[in-house]
């Protein structure tokens, strides 16, 4: 096989890399974060009985779960401002099931 012929050989490789490779990447970019839960909506029930402990909390943890589980779901000005949902988020975060 000739310089030429292995040139473009890898060139045709790479095309096709960068064609199927280009779409999952743009797709994975896409999903990074999630939004978090409104202020006002209770979250979906948790793994852990949260029965006693304010509803921030509870928002905080049902986002910090989703956040070990898959893309990153926080309110980051809320994590900034309410330490209930920062408490919760970090918990959920380190409790949930990876």
């Amino acid at each position: 096989m000739t310089r030429l012929e292995l040139r473009h050989r890898c060139r045709a490789r790479r095309a096709w890399r960068l064609g199927v490779l280009a779409p999952l990447v743009a797709a994975c970019a896409q999903m990074a974060t999630a939004p978090p839960l409104p202020a006002n909506a209770e979250p979906p029930p948790p793994n852990v009985n949260l029965s006693g402990f304010p509803l921030p909390y509870r928002q905080g943890y049902a986002d910090g779960c989703a956040s070990a589980t898959g893309p990153e779901r926080k309110d980051a000005a809320r994590f900034a401002a309410d330490g209930n949902y920062r408490t919760g988020w970090m918990d959920g975060r380190s409790l949930c099931p990876r």
